[in-house]
């Protein structure tokens, strides 16, 4: 089953082309993050990880054991600035890992495959 979408996809484009632009609002850094979260959802479907990026969203995603309950056995967590650098390639995620930008625990916690978007 697909995911369901909540952002526009028009809207969600335009805000993560004007954070790269360098509007770093609220707003935009917002929507950009919710939009990024559901394309990545989009590209590899599942709920075997839970990838957080507080306050502005959290998606599940690649294929493998379903989680419902408690704390995920496989979390990927990282603020806005870094999320957005690694969807748009601006930063490689054995980079971001590497000097502790993002908090990646379990055994399919590794997006490498997957970004950039």
């Amino acid at each position: 089953m697909a995911a369901r979408r909540r952002i526009d996809i028009a809207e969600g484009s335009a805000a993560l082309a004007a954070w790269r632009g360098g509007d770093t609002s609220r707003p935009v850094t917002a929507m950009a993050v919710r939009y990024t979260l559901e394309e990545l959802a989009a590209k590899a479907p599942g709920n075997s990880v839970e990838v957080r990026v507080p306050p502005f969203g959290v998606t599940q995603c690649i294929p493998g054991p379903r989680h419902t309950r408690g704390t995920p056995p496989n979390v990927v967590e990282c603020d806005a600035e870094t999320w957005l650098a690694l969807v748009t390639g601006a930063l490689a995620w054995a980079d971001a890992v590497e000097r502790g930008h993002v908090a990646a625990s379990g055994l399919r916690a590794d997006l490498a495959a997957e970004l950039p978007l």
